[in-house]
């Protein structure tokens, strides 16, 4: 049983937890008071799924979080005619870009909703078991948000209590400080709450995947400290998450195209992905952009039919040339391609047997041509175009934290702690996947800043166009670093543009005339 299928339910009662004072807006079933509504432990269900629903909008997993994060990458560059992705690709964002106000917009309703369930649950009497769980849920999905957030805009308001009326209420900027601390203790809190899996609880949310874990709570929370570098509490967290592995629950999965193929998804090297789905599967005849929840929204991602190759999609980024020639820097132990490539970019490759794309069609492009394959239907069996089901129209769910994540970052860990030599076994669990040459043998007994370079380059391999590269670049510092700065513009001649403070969003202009409490951030 799928979450994603309850998620139009929820979307019509989103309203439900905002509020009115119009006299239809009272009457009406689909726009519920707070009053009335927090009653019940259906009611705190729906709440629940009302914060999922905030994934699945182009704000957030649905185009926009990948897009801007991809797009500032030293893997990926833009090739497109929309302007607004352009910039942001290429460090001259202005505050005015309509899609970083989206991506704004979208963050803070689901914040809005998590602050509501944890405001008013509490006080519902309902099963205890499940009632933590829904809590639990908030909290992540809440602490997913400022992640984000934090990530993206450097520095933002935290709300953790739902405003009395939201026409007037303005939330001061909070620092650096106060921001990662709520991420911290929101992960905790879901990681103390959460559930390992949903197989084995009573409840409406019996045997339903998709939803927030304890692993994924553990997961993240190891992340936040890692980007925070507090390597000892991100060791632990990491740790936690590898003795679950121990036990069956999480590990590596043979193929590694597995990951962004619709027909393995929610798999056990998954600790948190979003739900989507195509409306063959759940419905809905209108585009989930945003916007007010209605009733036909799908639950599609637009991420396939926007990273698409020409002739098939969008083909609004390609790959750097310079992802693309580090994939062949180094062979299998069998002397082949590292099977990585093609599923992260679509190339001609006789040598591997890649002369085709979609499902058999022929390459019709020039033969030096190169394109995104990752989250586009590209090599997918029964897929031969992103317009499967209609334009736009992708299934394919959004994997925002793998175990293999997990790996790579308890080395990093490991080597920031001075425990280079124990680092190497995490790296090789992944390269051995990719049936890569022991690095032991290969790099034996290299000193910590060579082993940094190292994980940054196993990472680039594994996580390219995975909404990852440039915060990794923000958090080592790489902007700041006369050498590292220079290897980047040498990667993608879009880092040309970059002046200190835009390697992030800057604050939308319309929240700073709105707001006059919200500070500007480095990059406005």
């Amino acid at each position: 049983m799928r979450l994603s299928k309850y998620i139009l339910m929820s979307m019509l009662t989103a309203s439900a937890i905002i509020g009115c004072d119009d006299e239809l807006e009272l009457n009406s079933p689909n726009n519920q008071q707070p009053e009335v509504f927090w009653q019940t432990a259906d009611h705190a269900m729906v709440a629940t799924n009302a914060i999922y629903s905030n994934l699945i909008t182009d704000g957030y997993y649905m185009r926009m979080v990948p897009a801007l994060t991809d797009g500032r990458g030293d893997d990926f560059q833009q090739d497109t005619p929309w302007w607004d992705l352009a910039q942001v690709a290429n460090f001259t964002a202005l505050p005015t870009t309509g899609p970083i106000q989206w991506v704004w917009e979208a963050h803070y309703q689901a914040i809005f909703r998590a602050n509501q369930v944890l405001q008013n649950v509490p006080e519902i009497d309902m099963d205890e078991d499940l009632k933590q769980r829904v809590l639990g849920q908030a909290y992540f999905l809440r602490g997913l948000s400022y992640f984000n957030l934090a990530n993206n805009f450097k520095v933002v308001p935290v709300v953790t209590i739902p405003p009395a009326d939201a026409t007037e209420y303005y939330p001061e900027t909070a620092t650096e400080e106060v921001l990662w601390q709520r991420i911290f203790d929101d992960f905790q809190n879901a990681k103390d709450r959460l559930p390992v899996s949903y197989n084995n609880v009573n409840g409406p949310d019996a045997g339903q995947v998709g939803r927030a874990t304890k692993g994924a709570a553990a997961g993240m929370l190891g992340k936040a400290f890692l980007f925070r570098e507090q390597w000892r509490n991100a060791a632990d967290e990491f740790e936690f998450v590898m003795g679950l592995a121990d036990e069956g629950v999480y590990g590596l999965v043979d193929n590694y195209r597995d990951n962004f193929s619709p027909l393995s998804e929610n798999n056990m090297e998954s600790l948190f992905e979003v739900q989507f789905a195509t409306p063959d599967q759940v419905g809905g005849t209108t585009m989930n952009y945003g916007g007010e929840p209605n009733a036909n929204w799908m639950q599609v991602s637009s991420v396939g039919h926007t990273y698409a190759m020409s002739g098939y999609g969008y083909n609004d980024f390609l790959p750097t040339r310079w992802l693309y020639n580090t994939f062949k820097e180094e062979r299998t132990v069998e002397g082949k391609l590292d099977p990585r490539l093609n599923a992260t970019i679509a190339s001609y490759e006789p040598e591997a047997g890649d002369t085709t794309v979609y499902n058999g069609q022929p390459w019709l492009n020039p033969k030096d041509a190169i394109y995104p394959s990752k989250y586009t239907h590209e090599g997918i069996p029964g897929f031969n175009s992103e317009s499967q089901g209609g334009v736009e129209r992708s299934g394919i769910n959004y994997r925002v934290l793998r175990y293999a994540d997990i790996l790579l970052m308890y080395a990093e860990a490991l080597n920031e702690l001075n425990f280079t030599a124990e680092a190497y076994a995490y790296i090789q669990q992944v390269r051995d996947r990719a049936n890569l040459p022991d690095l032991a043998e290969v790099r034996p007994a290299m000193s910590q800043e060579e082993m940094r370079d190292q994980i940054a380059h196993e990472r680039l391999l594994e996580f390219s166009i995975e909404s990852m590269r440039i915060h990794d670049l923000i958090r080592w510092g790489w902007f700041y670093d006369a050498e590292k700065l220079a290897e980047l513009r040498s990667h993608d001649a879009e880092f040309n543009n970059w002046s200190p403070g835009k390697e992030y969003l800057p604050i939308p202009q319309r929240e700073l005339d709105l707001n006059v409490n919200l500070q500007r951030n480095p990059a406005n």
